[in-house]
């Protein structure tokens, strides 16, 4: 039993629901050895973004650099790239 106003370990929400939830992030990926993800999170978002523009917004093939990026990268910074590839402003090779 575990102490008042404690938090469970494991989602067991998810099982009072009926439903399960699998969390899942990036992969290690060798060329990100050290723990800070900053330059693993901007290089799945430019592959996600190389990924579209190659093969169009459907394809199915992208859709693991999105998870990636997502799971790395914070929301702020997200929202200010998307915005600067509205403007035309963004610093990465897209």
């Amino acid at each position: 039993m575990r102490p008042h106003g404690s938090r469970p370990t494991s989602l067991t929400t998810s099982h009072t629901l009926g439903c399960k939830i699998e969390l899942k992030t990036a992969p290690a990926d060798f060329r990100f050895p050290t723990t800070n993800q900053t330059r693993h999170c901007f290089t799945r978002y430019v592959e996600f973004h190389r990924c579209v523009a190659a093969k169009g917004d459907e394809a199915a093939d992208c859709e693991r650099f999105a998870k990636y990026y997502r799971a790395l990268c914070p929301g702020e910074w997200v929202d200010k790239w998307n915005e600067q590839r509205e403007n035309g402003t963004f610093p990465g090779p897209l």
